[in-house]
């Protein structure tokens, strides 16, 4: 079994995860120990660690990673993931950044600086993996055509669920994007949505548009030279699909994971739309014209989660 060193449980995921690797044994995986330092309080630390027979809550990271397999960070402040990775890194051990992986063109380039190290960095939406994407995926490309332009709905906010639908662009595309447009907003009663167009490298369009105002379904329609597809992604499904993968990785070396460099390039493009609605009225912004000033404020996103979340961590 191995050993996973929890780095906070600000979001629903751990919680979520833990059940399934309880469910689940033959993941090989489990939460061994826990490090704390979110806005959630001794209750609910104290109930995860209680209810899945974690050993015990970390003084510090390093403290976990000395005596985990590897770790999950999984702090809503994506501005936090590389600091709280390093110990990890540090003695080579495999760490898994949740969602987002990091939100400013600083931290990407942290992240491949790393990578480039030797670095085992792995992550991140698990929406990526969805069966009804592997799928339309696995079909024969003589059968299903060319994919022409993807077309992706989600909610509740523009990057750290947003950005779920940006991985699955990301995915069905086939290619690394190069540049991004805000395209406009549209606001009716308490409700606000955004919307967004892509350009991949292939010539691949994607166009997402993100619900502001609460949860929305992943939405995927796909345009493809012979025909069109469309599907709501069954997301009861995806955790087990991103688990599996990681449970692989662990116990074989083999990376089953999307490769670092396609998610970080979902944050880019992501950041060149943020800089085409707030500074470029609309224009196609490509991510070579990004500078170490664009970043998605993971600190004002915490500072805001944190104040509206409820315990979630009881029975």
């Amino acid at each position: 079994m191995k050993k996973i060193g929890l780095v906070n449980i600000d979001t629903s995921h751990p919680f979520s995860w833990a059940q399934k690797m309880a469910e689940n044994p033959e993941l090989d995986i489990q939460y061994s120990m826990l490090f704390s330092d979110g806005f959630r309080g001794d209750d609910e630390v104290n109930w995860i660690i209680d209810k899945y027979n974690m050993e015990g809550r970390a003084e510090t990271i390093a403290e976990l990673a000395e005596k985990c397999d590897a770790g999950f960070v999984q702090s809503c402040n994506w501005e936090k993931h590389v600091e709280q990775a390093l110990p990890f890194i540090e003695r080579g051990k495999p760490v898994l950044l949740d969602k987002p992986l990091v939100g400013s063109v600083k931290d990407i380039k942290k992240i491949r600086e790393l990578v480039a190290g030797g670095a085992k960095i792995i992550g991140s939406s698990s929406a990526r993996y969805a069966a009804e994407i592997q799928d339309f995926l696995a079909q024969p490309v003589d059968e299903r055509g060319e994919v022409v332009a993807v077309y992706g709905e989600s909610g509740v906010d523009e990057f750290n669920y947003g950005v779920h639908i940006g991985e699955i662009l990301s995915e069905l595309a086939g290619a690394p994007a190069v540049s991004c447009r805000f395209v406009g907003a549209t606001e009716r009663e308490d409700g606000k949505c955004e919307l967004y167009n892509v350009r991949f490298a292939n010539g691949v369009i994607g166009t997402y548009c993100t619900y502001l105002s609460g949860w929305r379904p992943f939405n995927v329609s796909i345009m493809t030279t012979k025909s069109s597809t469309c599907f709501k992604i069954d997301s009861s499904k995806i955790y087990m699909a991103l688990l599996t993968r990681v449970s692989e990785y662990l116990k074989t070396g083999e990376v089953k994971t999307a490769d670092v460099e396609k998610i970080l390039n979902v944050s880019e493009f992501m950041l060149c739309g943020k800089r085409s609605r707030d500074f470029e009225n609309g224009r196609e912004v490509k991510i070579e014209e990004l500078s170490d000033d664009d970043k998605f404020d993971g600190y004002a996103f915490e500072k805001a989660y944190g104040s509206a979340s409820s315990v979630i961590y009881k029975d």
